[in-house]
């Protein structure tokens, strides 16, 4: 019998849902706010969550990811009379089943219910032992395991995949995960840095030429797609790819054939299509510069990345792994790593994601020499000052200077009314000192980018905002 966790502060509908799975003999449990969810969820696994957002110990979102990154990582369902479009997005976005609002009829929740657990049964049943070559990928964060998941899922078909995410996340570590993974890892992985083709070659390069097609042409060249035969093309920053070639590329997917430079007849070719890019193709698409139709067809599935800086868990397992290579490529022992070493590293904001962090890794190990632990001395001193910094301008990440609590008075508040009085007061005050600046915001507060704006939509605030709404 599959087991349904039902999260709600409204006790009526929380009885009428219960009644109601259970005449679909379904086990059903009912719990009001999160941290109740929280004990159900680590004692017992359940197959469906039904979560609303607004509940009286906070929003329903933030703790999405928490319940999907369980072991019985249950299908979850949003109920909610508060909901929008940007918070379906996320819902979304997190991993969740369906997005349902108040008020609803019964008949509006059985479908949604009974194919969330139909699907969660088909996935038991093909469940085997899949052992994921992960090609470098490190760290077990609850976003990185969704990353991984979603390429276990991009092997199985053989449909274009687009990896997104900012520069040094680790697009093409993920690009040939997914080849490595699929049933064309025996033949060629092709990486292509789409940025850096040159608008006059970038066609022979990709689609080949004949000898003598043009001024300096002295042999034939089958070209990059062609040399993918079999595999996988990785075209990396393919938002920089000029918009004449777009087209080509676009019909070569479709009909899997092009003509190369000066050649009287089209070549066949059968090959996957990973993409990636650090820019937004969706305004890129709205302004001109890349084709809707090419967008279309290369999203096939789509993987997005996370930031290093909002998977801060995972610095340590990336730093020793790391540190444990260099030794194996010097031919040295590895070195010890003392906690202030991680302290700093963790207390950075990493705008250049992993990529950064493995640069100031190889710094510090030859700034060490023989030294056989790592301390924050050896890190870059600007580093070790952006440190001094955030304790002198926000002592544990908090904004300096006072905040007007709401006062308890004679009539002594509940202790969610109290959170939600504080919370908007610190958030009024957080708005003011950055002066509108998301970053400047994210580096007083602590949280990461997504956490603040859902903070900031909470109370009706912006960044825009410097006074009480």
């Amino acid at each position: 019998m599959a087991r349904i966790l039902i999260i709600d502060d409204d006790l009526n509908l929380c009885n009428i849902l219960v009644n109601f799975m259970e005449s679909l003999h379904l086990q059903a449990y009912a719990v009001h706010t999160l941290a109740d969810a929280l004990l159900y969820v680590q004692k017992d696994d359940y197959d469906l969550v039904l979560l609303d957002l607004g509940l009286p110990d906070g929003n329903g979102l933030e703790f999405l990811p928490d319940l999907l990154s369980i072991p019985s990582a249950p299908e979850v369902i949003i109920i909610t009379g508060a909901g929008d479009t940007c918070g379906a997005e996320l819902a979304f976005k997190y991993g969740a089943w369906d997005y349902i609002r108040k008020p609803f009829l019964k008949d509006e929740v059985f479908l949604p219910i009974t194919r969330a657990l139909q699907y969660r049964l088909e996935k038991k049943a093909n469940k085997g032992p899949v052992t994921l070559d992960r090609n470098g990928i490190i760290g077990n964060s609850a976003v990185i395991r969704g990353c991984l998941d979603d390429v276990a899922r991009a092997c199985i078909s053989d449909a274009s995949v687009l990896v997104t995410g900012e520069s040094g996340t680790g697009k093409e570590l993920f690009a040939r995960a997914i080849h490595n993974n699929s049933k064309r890892a025996s033949c060629r992985f092709v990486p292509v840095d789409c940025g850096a083709l040159t608008e006059t070659l970038v066609e022979s390069i990709l689609f080949g030429h004949e000898k003598g097609a043009f001024t300096g042409a002295l042999k034939h060249s089958d070209g990059l797609i062609k040399q993918a035969e079999g595999g996988t093309l990785f075209l990396d920053e393919i938002g920089e790819l000029p918009f004449i070639i777009q087209k080509s590329l676009l019909r070569t997917l479709q009909e899997k054939r092009f003509l190369p430079l000066g050649a009287d007849t089209e070549v066949s070719v059968d090959f996957r299509l990973v993409a990636a890019t650090n820019r937004d193709l969706d305004k890129m698409v709205g302004k001109g510069g890349f084709r809707k139709d090419l967008l279309f067809r290369i999203r096939g599935s789509e993987i997005n990345l996370p930031l290093l800086r909002d998977r801060k868990q995972d610095i340590e397992e990336i730093v020793l792994g790391k540190i444990h290579q260099f030794g194996e490529h010097d031919g040295n022992e590895a070195k010890g790593i003392s906690r202030e070493f991680f302290d700093v590293l963790k207390a950075q904001e990493w705008p250049g994601n992993v990529r950064e962090l493995l640069n100031t890794l190889e710094y510090a190990m030859a700034e060490a020499g023989q030294d056989p632990t790592l301390y924050p001395k050896h890190l870059p001193p600007k580093y070790r000052a952006e440190v001094l910094h955030l304790k002198t301008a926000s002592p544990k990440g908090f904004v300096s200077g006072s905040i007007d609590y709401p006062d308890i008075g004679e009539d002594f508040p509940s202790m969610p009314e109290y959170r939600i009085g504080t919370e908007r007061k610190y958030l009024q005050e957080l708005v003011m000192r950055a002066n509108g600046d998301r970053h400047v915001a994210c580096r007083l507060s602590g949280v990461s980018q997504s956490r603040l704006y859902d903070l900031l939509k909470k109370y009706n605030l912006s960044l825009a905002d410097t006074s009480d709404n």
